[in-house]
């Protein structure tokens, strides 16, 4: 089966969007790669220091402007931009395949999931109000509002840009901030089509902007005392930089980052749908997921057979062209990660870490020249090895054994990171007092509800500090001004 070249037709301009502006960058220049084929696309200007400047500036200017738009007229744009996004579906999914090899089901995906956020949020703006409070000696009548930050620093990750950009846009807007996004250099497409579109249906300008650019073009960011905010998709180590650095201007922080969540799986779950959800959870989007559930921790009791079924369950996910509507696996996004990946394959072989059951390395044929690697499941994995300490960021699934409640609490506790869990069993008290002992932000039992945007999302320990979702986004993106008025 050879493999479509990427679709070149759908991208957009892949300069800045500054306010209403499209300037030619002062910054270097990234050689874009289709995950799927390996070979060159596009070069993408990356942004610069001055663009940085240029596009805070925008966002500051545009700031009392976004603040004094009716909260009806906000909703009413939020939801112009979502039906604008729904209005060019084929359009993004294709831009978003070509951004990281993502096929295009996953990536029609996260397109809805954004359209979900933008649609859920466009309800909000008239819906975010105060309190009154109490006060004495002195006779007085005290209340506080939310407000809007301002200008909020958003730097979104690769792996699911529709959907992390949504996820964060959305409530920021609705809460009345502007907003300068950066996307990595990997993935800037869709982010400066939904610039576009923005502007399309009546954003003002400077309300949304997007710098494409690298580490370099995040740090002059999140340095800058022009900032109010920051919100942070992606690793641990990138994270305590950032927070290094705003911690200068004292610029609050709010981080979603990596996991290696546990999926626990009792003697008495349903094995069957056990396997196909362990399988689901980890091998989606290629294993390249915060929340992708990479340990099996199964009762011993158990354990062969649910391993057998899940040797079964993983032939769903075979490579295939990202481009067809009917492939389930793609490549993960470039070479780096597909020789990480490999790595720590690689070195789980060398130290016996576990039994291969399934994959274990690069896919071969029409699939050679592509970043392509296996579906790779280890079962009997040691609870002390590298593949079940750190998160890979890609398609490999750990089995581990455990003995009891105790010692399942314990395994899936004994981990830096704590952004999801998840529990198989048919005892409802077992449930619950597992979800009460996980160190997570996120417990999914039997299965899981997705992400919608109603619901709070983010991690504990190293997986972050503040939540997305619900109303706990728009407090995200808010302060609190107390009035007091003497009577």
């Amino acid at each position: 089966m050879a493999i479509e070249d990427a679709r070149l037709d759908v991208l957009p301009n892949p300069l800045p969007v500054i306010g209403a502006k499209r300037p030619r960058t002062d910054g270097s220049a990234y050689q874009h790669v289709y995950a799927a084929t390996g070979r060159s696309t596009v070069e993408v200007p990356l942004a610069g220091p001055s663009d940085v400047d240029a596009a805070v500036a925008e966002a500051r200017a545009a700031t009392p402007v976004w603040k004094a738009v009716p909260v009806d007229e906000r909703r009413r744009l939020l939801l112009d931009l979502a039906q604008a996004v729904g209005d060019h579906a084929d359009e993004l999914a294709a831009m978003s395949t070509t951004e990281n090899g993502t096929p295009v089901a996953g990536a029609n995906m996260g397109r809805q999931m954004m359209q979900d956020c933008l649609r859920y949020y466009a309800g909000w703006p008239d819906k975010i109000t105060g309190d009154v409070h109490p006060v004495w000696p002195v006779a007085g009548i005290d209340y506080s509002i939310l407000e809007p930050y301002g200008v909020v620093a958003i730097i979104i990750p690769w792996n699911s840009p529709l959907f992390s950009l949504g996820l964060v846009i959305a409530p920021a807007l609705a809460a009345g901030n502007c907003v300068v996004v950066k996307p990595p250099e990997l993935t800037p497409f869709t982010s400066l089509r939904v610039a576009e579109l923005a502007l399309e249906v009546g954003f003002p300008p400077g309300v949304i902007n997007v710098v494409p650019g690298d580490g370099a073009v995040g740090s002059a960011l999140v340095s800058h005392r022009g900032i109010d905010k920051i919100h942070f998709t992606g690793s641990g180590p990138t994270a305590r930089r950032i927070l290094h650095s705003a911690a200068e201007n004292l610029t609050p922080v709010a981080t979603e980052l990596g996991g290696k969540s546990p999926n626990l799986v009792f003697a008495d779950a349903d094995l069957d749908l056990a396997a196909q959800r362990a399988v689901m959870f980890c091998m989606q989007v290629s294993g390249q997921g915060c929340v992708n559930g990479t340990r099996v921790l199964v009762q011993d009791s158990v354990h062969d057979e649910l391993v057998e079924r899940v040797r079964e369950a993983v032939r769903i996910f075979t490579p295939g062209d990202p481009a067809k509507p009917d492939t389930t696996f793609g490549p993960v996004v470039n070479q780096t990660a597909c020789d990480r990946i490999m790595g720590f394959i690689d070195r789980a072989k060398q130290a016996g870490a576990g039994r291969i059951v399934a994959g274990g390395g690069r896919a071969g044929g029409d699939f050679a020249e592509g970043f392509y690697i296996e579906p790779t499941v280890f079962a009997d994995v040691d609870r002390s090895a590298e593949i079940v300490r750190e998160e890979i960021f890609g398609p490999v699934l750990s089995i581990v054994r455990f003995s009891d409640e105790q010692d399942a609490i314990a395994q899936a506790n004994d981990t830096d990171y704590g952004l999801a869990s998840y529990i198989q069993t048919k005892d409802l008290s077992r449930a619950h007092r597992m979800a009460d002992a996980l160190d997570a932000g996120m417990v999914w039992i039997n299965g899981t509800g997705g992400l919608p945007p109603s619901v709070p999302f983010g991690g504990v320990k190293q997986s972050g500090v503040g939540r997305l979702g619900g109303y706990a986004a728009i407090q995200e993106f808010s302060r609190t001004k107390n009035v007091w008025i003497g009577l």
